[in-house]
């Protein structure tokens, strides 16, 4: 599986709704850092399966569209669109990092 097959399948879960699904893409030692900060907002699967369900996955209009998509090896970066989450739609750079057909780390930037 292509790093690009892997985003794509957490895409799908993600704008399913589909926890599960969608953590099962992850690596148990996945970091995701919100940009600009250097330190990881989130650690390890648990907490970041916890927020999905908590602060996402719970938001019946939540669904991310890509915008534009460059890939650089094992580095998927993705241009999106989200809706669903706040009044008016927003758009982030998101970077994943894919090894052993998991995803690794996560790099978002997004609106302040």
């Amino acid at each position: 599986m292509t790093p690009v097959e892997v985003v794509e399948r957490q895409l799908a879960a993600y704008n399913a709704r589909d926890l599960d699904r969608f953590v099962a893409e992850y690596s148990d030692t996945v970091t995701v850092c919100r940009l600009p900060a250097a330190e990881p907002a989130i650690v390890g699967k648990i907490r970041f399966a916890e927020f999905y369900a908590t602060q996402r996955f719970n938001l019946p209009l939540l669904h991310a569209e890509i915008v534009n998509r460059i890939v650089m090896g094992n580095k998927v970066i993705d241009h999106e669109r989200i809706t669903g989450v706040q009044p008016a739609p927003f758009e982030m750079v998101v970077i994943y990092e894919v090894d052993n057909q998991l995803i690794q780390r996560v790099w978002a930037l997004g609106p302040a």
